[in-house]
């Protein structure tokens, strides 16, 4: 995001000691806020939060509400819908063979464990085929296809195959069907229906639909379908759980029917009936009601470690169990995976930074690439650079002639087109992928070249003038006021994460009563206004950058301090607790 030096500075901060200027809401947001908070009694701080998010008095019952009833998109919106579902249902009543081909990832996984359970529910089953990442990479290939058609009529590929031309033409025998999300090119494969909300025809309306969310419509279609000649199919809203992980992990945008799908989802993951996944939130010691954050940080990454470093496969089967014991044990092997996972990563992010700065920080794509870097941890290393230097970055891992590599992009730089662009052009040896997020293979010799056509077309982009991001705050916000409740009411308007961040408030010119240093490097502090109220604060990684040692360093010193809030809950005792994201000195 770039300065707006034209808007005065929130709280007088041109420069926080991370170097971010801090933007408040605008005088509209303000004014609508207020006008909110008249009519409606719902607090201040949550009327600042939905006039940020564009919510007017009206409209913030419902918006608080979301339901699948009021959001739910109908199906034949998405071209080819009708048509795979009905293909879907002949090959039920039939009883032909039919083949599940998942990505390797947490949407590819959730979505073959949906078909999986539907299929269960129908007294039906499915082979699950998950490409291995490393030998076979991304997304269906010839061999696979060919054998996978051998032996069965119906071939449904989930997270992947929209631009799978060669691999569809291979499975001979077989009908295809694509549910996916990915990029589309400007021909479709030779599959029997292709659906994905990012077709080339499609009108991107369903753009921000993770592939889960694609096979649930779907399944919503194949139920109407059902109904339509007297038959009942099973329940889909005891699925929503599988839909609200993937729309998280996959980092979709939580907006529009978004929304309902992850708020219910969550309701669902609650009642812990799905044996796998509880048994995932028992390893990962989930001990509250979970939510988006718990989807994001503790339970997607074990789903994702088996495709990242382990048997691809994992997360899917865990997902689809009705077996308590295999639940257990595939969820102790996916955790231990992770920790592996950790591990690995922290050694390529080192490399990875140290070459990137080397290179420069300051251009239009950030990248590193390295020999025999693992392919399943460059992704999430690329988020990392990315998140440090608010810039595109590419990570990739070299082998022989070839590397293969994964981008993370920042808002409102489309890199999955310009990697898809760089591919036409004969630069990668394939590559793809979504806005934010894309895979790519290069030849060594190509790599240079490659990289810097790539960093062209994003400064065209203008990546190249993306200042430091510019940290939006929803308001200011006492000590006093920050209480369990207000959280509560103001957790009504998320969930937050991707395209919806979580509201941050500022609390101005407080006095720290307590900081110290809690593991390798985050900062823990107590802070007040000195009128009595007071909260703890938590910073993780702030030891690593400025902030941790000027606030343990304070000598008194008053500062405005940033952040989100949540309920830390410990041995059974809930607190207010400020997930603290900058600081400045006030002056």
């Amino acid at each position: 995001m770039n300065h707006t030096p034209d808007k005065p500075a929130f709280l007088n901060v041109a420069s926080s000691i991370t170097g971010r200027r801090w933007i408040g809401p605008s005088v509209e947001e303000d004014r609508t806020a207020e006008a909110m908070a008249q009519t409606t009694g719902l607090p201040a701080p949550l009327c600042r939060t939905l006039a940020r998010r564009g919510v007017n008095a009206q409209d913030a019952k419902a918006f608080l509400s979301p339901t699948l009833r009021d959001l739910m998109p109908d199906p034949h919106q998405m071209r080819d819908m009708e048509k795979a579902a009905a293909r879907f249902l002949q090959a039920v009543e039939t009883s032909q063979k039919m083949a599940i081909f998942a990505d390797y990832d947490v949407d590819g996984g959730t979505s073959a464990a949906l078909l999986i359970t539907w299929l269960r529910d129908m007294g039906q089953q499915a082979t699950l085929y998950v490409p291995d990442r490393i030998d076979e990479g991304y997304g269906p290939n010839d061999e696979a296809m060919a054998a996978l058609a051998r032996d069965h009529d119906l071939i449904i590929c989930v997270d992947c195959g929209t631009l799978s031309h060669g691999p569809i033409a291979a499975a001979k025998g077989a009908d295809v069907i694509v549910l996916d999300h990915h990029l589309g090119g400007e021909t479709l494969p030779p599959a029997h229906a292709v659906v994905n909300p990012n077709r080339q025809d499609e009108n991107g309306d369903l753009g921000h639909l993770c592939a889960a969310a694609v096979v649930f419509m779907m399944l919503v279609e194949a139920n109407r379908q059902m109904r339509a000649n007297d038959r009942k199919g099973p329940d889909l809203m005891a699925m929503l759980d599988l839909v609200a992980l993937a729309t998280v992990a996959d980092v979709a945008p939580l907006i529009g029917v978004n929304r309902a799908f992850v708020r219910q989802g969550l309701t669902v993951m609650g009642r812990r009936q799905r044996i796998g996944m509880t048994a995932l939130a028992d390893v990962a010691g989930l001990d509250q009601a979970p939510s988006s954050y718990h989807l994001g940080f503790l339970l997607g990454p074990r789903v994702n470690a088996g495709g990242r470093i382990g048997k691809a496969d994992l997360g899917a089967r865990l997902l689809a169990t009705t077996d308590k014991h295999e639940a257990e044990a595939l969820a102790a092997r996916l955790d231990q995976l992770n920790t592996e996972r950790r591990e690995i990563e922290a050694q390529v992010r080192e490399m990875a930074m140290a070459q990137a700065t080397e290179r420069g920080l300051d251009g239009p794509l950030v990248w590193a690439a390295g020999e025999g870097w693992h392919p399943g941890v460059v992704g999430i290393v690329a988020a990392r650079l990315k998140e440090a230097t608010n810039r595109p970055a590419i990570v990739i891992g070299l082998d022989g002639d070839t590397g293969k590599g994964s981008g993370r992009s920042v808002s409102g730089i489309d890199l999955g087109a310009a990697i898809q662009r760089t591919a036409s052009e004969e630069l990668l040896i394939k590559g793809g992928g979504h806005k934010m997020a894309a895979g790519l293979t290069v030849a060594r010799d190509q790599l240079e070249p490659a990289m810097a056509r790539l960093g062209a077309l994003l400064e065209k982009q203008g990546a190249g003038d993306i200042g430091p991001a510019d940290l939006r705050l929803d308001g200011l916000l006492m000590p006093g006021a920050a209480t369990i409740e207000l959280i509560n009411e103001i957790e009504n308007a998320g969930p937050f994460g991707a395209g919806a961040p979580a509201p941050r408030f500022a609390f101005p010119d407080c006095q720290i009563l307590f900081a110290k240093q809690v593991g390798a490097n985050h900062l823990k502090i107590s802070f007040g206004d000195g009128l009595g109220a007071r909260i703890d604060a938590i910073s993780f990684g702030a030891m690593d950058g400025p902030m941790g040692p000027m606030l343990i360093g304070h000598n008194g010193a008053r500062f405005h301090l940033a952040g989100r809030l949540e309920i830390n809950t410990w041995q059974g005792r809930q607190s207010v607790q400020l997930r603290l994201e900058d600081a400045a000195p006030a002056h």
